[in-house]
């Protein structure tokens, strides 16, 4: 019995000595426990986990791994290793690591050899510990040292015109400022320099000032553009003024250009916080407005970034990762930036806005907003009493208006007369009977439609077009009715997004997208009413005549496909070729209301169009805008051209002669 107790005591003790046996991790399982925690950046777990804590404090290890992984923003973590092969008694105490993340910089991926040591602890308890070293963050920190972050900003992309004139581009500037020992008679002069500048005299002795400022010190002031020469010259008149060259962006055409190319900028706390993807810091410019807004993210560039351990005992830094800088792309629009500057030019003091396609191919010639802003004065700075002067400006110089709908008054009757040719409400033989310069129907109360001149007898569509007669299309609309008529300004793209790179608002129809009075239908017939066209989409509507029934579809950028049709066969090629002929019968007719633009250069057609801006239907008076939408004979160009406050100087002739006198600076 006794001898019965005793073997089954040793079996006991000896199943006991396996279970302790096989409870005990081994280096292997210990290390998969460290990588576990490794790839999930739990640094205090790891910390317990080394066997040479007394050498590394939690600072080193925890704080240090924390610090340098979010500088260098550690992503995307892998940490394998590999179970070498070795004797069954002697199970691996060392494996190969590899190591592989992604940074700022790129991927960084390395293979270090980690060892594990077998150590009893304060409990008695036995287990595997990390032997580690600086080197499992990067080898290049084996020896110690930090890591350094170095970045290279790349060169922003440039915009050109379709004959490579640079519109926005990287040019000298200069960094203006002061030397103190220059000074004649210093308060005179800093008070002059605050004027030119648009600074104040505060901050110029607030900058010299500055402790590192000595008598022969350059104290920079302000950025300049070398556009301006007179401006430059009257400015280093001034003894005490000096510069210094440096690259800066350059808008080379100014004013002309302003509202379609934009400017750049200090990025605002705000625009940085909106760039989630961390590629801008507070330092950097952004596009503002117009093509340098539009095109940012392929104008930008990526900045380049460096990794590098700096260890003083090191002669020179080494690289752990590089992403060498990419600078931006270069854009080049359709643009014609000499036909802009005539074009901007040919508005002087007026305000209004002017839109040019070549019809066959829908490249946009020109696109201008007057008046307009100086973009180089924006980019390097303008004061706070200039921006709100620029603000409460009568004429807007903010605001762009090719981007902007109008009322098109009678420019829209060409328009109104291919929907009602392409219904056969309005047939090229057929006149009607209109008495008097008003029509009204009952119902209507006091309102009636006016038309400029009378009629010498029946009016057909030719004499409506040469006349502009409002009452034959106000007639011509209440006929067709307000589905017809919707329905076919829906055909010539109103109520739909404007298929253009550039951001250009909706026409409409009407505020509510329908027409469901009488009136509104009988003025929408010849453009008052409700309805609001861009002069881009008018320009682009008027290829309809140009181009066999066709609508072009405008472009913007050189390298987009252009002569792609937009909105096909809205007329036949025998009503299109009337409706041309009609044109030219507007400008060559002596009773024909563009007859101003029948010029000896070139011979012209078109229509005019003045709209009345009035609250109500019974409002008289106003203001009037007036349009001219022309082309030349052999249509490489077709212009739409609107000035605002035409009343009182003609109306619409009063844009008639702007837009004659470019075709003939052009011919």
């Amino acid at each position: 019995m006794k001898r019965l107790m005793m073997i089954a005591s040793i079996s006991l003790a000896f199943i006991g000595l396996v279970a302790c046996s096989n409870d005990e991790e081994t280096a292997e399982e210990r290390l998969q426990t460290y990588v576990n925690n490794w790839e999930k950046e739990n640094f205090s777990d790891m910390y317990q986990m080394i066997a040479n804590q007394e050498a590394y404090e939690t600072e080193a290890f925890v704080d240090r791994y924390e610090k340098i992984y979010n500088d260098v923003e550690v992503t995307d973590l892998s940490v394998d290793f590999q179970v070498p092969e070795t004797e069954e008694d002697e199970p691996p105490s060392t494996f190969p690591l590899e190591v592989s993340m992604n940074t700022i910089a790129g991927q960084v991926q390395f293979e270090q050899d980690i060892s594990l040591t077998q150590t009893e602890n304060e409990e008695g308890e036995t287990n595997w510990y990390v032997q580690w070293d600086p080197g499992f963050i990067f080898p290049a920190l084996a020896n110690g040292g930090d890591v350094g972050i170095e970045t290279t900003s790349p060169t922003r992309g440039e915009i050109y015109d379709r004959n490579e004139n640079g519109l926005a581009v990287n040019a000298k500037i200069y960094s203006v400022g002061v030397q103190p020992s220059l000074f004649e008679n210093e308060e005179e002069e800093k008070q002059k320099i605050a004027d030119m500048l648009d600074i104040a005299v505060e901050s110029i002795d607030e900058a010299l000032a500055a402790d590192w400022v000595g008598e022969n010190t350059f104290v920079p002031l302000k950025d300049i553009p070398t556009t301006d020469e007179a401006f430059i010259e009257e400015l280093f008149a001034i003894p005490s003024v000096v510069k210094q060259d440096k690259t800066g962006r350059s808008y080379p055409y100014g004013k002309a250009t302003a509202h379609l190319v934009g400017y750049i900028g200090q990025i605002t706390a705000e625009e940085l916080e909106e760039k989630e993807d961390a590629s801008y810091t507070q330092n950097d410019m952004i596009g503002k407005r117009g093509l340098e807004q539009l095109f940012e993210a392929q104008l930008k560039g990526e900045r380049g970034v460096k990794i590098v351990a700096e260890d003083e005992s090191e002669s020179e830094a080494q690289v752990i990762a590089e992403k060498p800088a990419q600078d931006g792309e270069n854009i080049t629009v359709t643009i014609d930036a000499k036909l802009q500057q005539t074009v901007y030019n040919s508005f002087g003091e007026d305000a209004g806005t002017a839109s040019v396609l070549n019809p066959k191919t829908g490249e946009t010639l020109a696109l201008v907003s007057s008046p307009a802003f100086d973009p180089n004065e924006l980019t390097y700075g303008i004061s706070q009493s200039k921006w709100k002067e620029l603000q409460n400006d009568e004429q807007s110089p903010l605001t762009n208006r090719f981007a902007a709908t109008f009322s098109p008054g009678s420019s829209i009757k060409p328009i109104t007369s291919a929907i009602g040719l392409s219904n056969g409400t309005i047939k090229p033989d057929e006149s009607i009977e209109i008495n008097g310069l008003t029509w009204s129907k009952d119902g209507w109360g006091n309102y009636a439609v006016r038309r400029v001149s009378p009629s010498s007898g029946p009016v057909d569509l030719t004499d409506a077009l040469v006349r502009s007669d409002n009452i034959y299309f106000a007639q011509k609309a209440v006929e067709m009715g307000s589905k017809a008529l919707v329905s076919g300004l829906q055909n010539f793209g109103f109520g739909e997004d404007f298929p253009y790179t550039y951001p250009i608002e909706t026409s409409t129809i009407s505020s509510s997208g329908t027409i469901d009075e009488e009136i509104l239908l009988a003025d929408s017939g010849y453009g008052q009413g409700q309805m609001q066209v861009s002069s881009l989409h008018l320009a682009t509507a008027y290829t309809t005549f140009l181009n066999q029934g066709n609508i072009m579809q405008p472009t913007l950028k050189l390298d987009e496909k252009d002569s792609v049709v937009w909105k096909e066969s809205l007329l036949s090629s025998e009503h299109a070729d009337l409706m041309k002929g009609i044109l030219r019968q507007i400008v060559t007719d002596a009773n024909g209301t563009a007859n101003q633009a029948d010029i000896d250069a070139v011979n012209l057609s078109g229509k005019t169009g003045t709209a009345e801006l009035k609250a109500s239907q019974d409002e008289t008076g106003g203001q009037e805008n007036g349009w001219f939408v022309a082309y030349p004979d052999d249509e490489s160009m077709l212009i739409s051209m609107m000035v605002e406050h035409v009343e009182d100087r003609g109306g619409s002739h009063y844009t008639v002669e702007k837009v004659a006198d470019i075709f003939n600076q052009l011919y």
